[in-house]
């Protein structure tokens, strides 16, 4: 099994391409060791120390390392935990339904609401995605749209910028009700 690496624009995390498919729809997030109890791959990597958080993509796995941890000395005990899961035959995840997450707004908004989760799956989230990372609607608010950044995006130095100047204008372009977007915490 060859497992690629790609660098992403966060210097914290690495994506890993391991040539098969991670999952087989949708996004998993694991900001700690504790909510990796879902997902025996995801606990084997974090039981590989100096990593403080796991995302899956459809094709990819990111993972954010510990500032004070060097990636020549925990890179290759992630990639062998990642070759060890995928030879054991074991599942990505356990049993558990993977959701988007519940997001609020006003009944009176869902046409907007719409058209903003629209533009976010065909034009932001592929982009994101190929940087080891995933943006989900959270909700709508008097103009103001609450997205929450996972993977490679969370605690990027770059994602106040790629939020502001990338997706709150794309979608005040196409989308007049917007005003603002910010980010919110899981």
């Amino acid at each position: 099994m060859f497992i690629q690496t790609e660098s992403t624009p966060n210097p914290a995390t690495l994506k890993f391409l391991p040539g098969l498919a991670v999952l087989d729809a949708g996004t998993a997030d694991f900001p700690s060791a504790d909510a990796a109890e879902a997902s025996p791959l995801a606990r084997g990597i974090f039981a590989a120390g100096g990593v403080t958080a796991v995302f899956f993509g459809t094709d990819f796995v990111t993972v954010t390392k510990a500032a004070d941890v060097e990636w020549d000395h925990i890179k290759p005990s992630i990639l062998g935990a990642i070759m060890e899961h995928y030879q054991s035959g074991q599942p990505v995840m356990s049993g558990v339904q993977l959701g988007s997450g519940h997001a609020e707004y006003a009944a009176e908004d869902e046409g907007i609401v719409n058209q903003i989760k629209e533009l976010l799956d065909t034009r932001v989230r592929p982009a994101v995605a190929q940087d080891g990372g995933d943006i989900t609607f959270h909700g709508f608010d008097r103009g103001i749209v609450y997205l929450h950044m996972q993977g490679a995006c969370a605690g990027c130095p770059s994602s106040t910028l790629t939020l502001k100047m990338g997706i709150e204008n794309l979608l005040r372009h196409y989308i007049p009700e917007v005003v603002e977007v910010r980010p919110v915490a899981a």
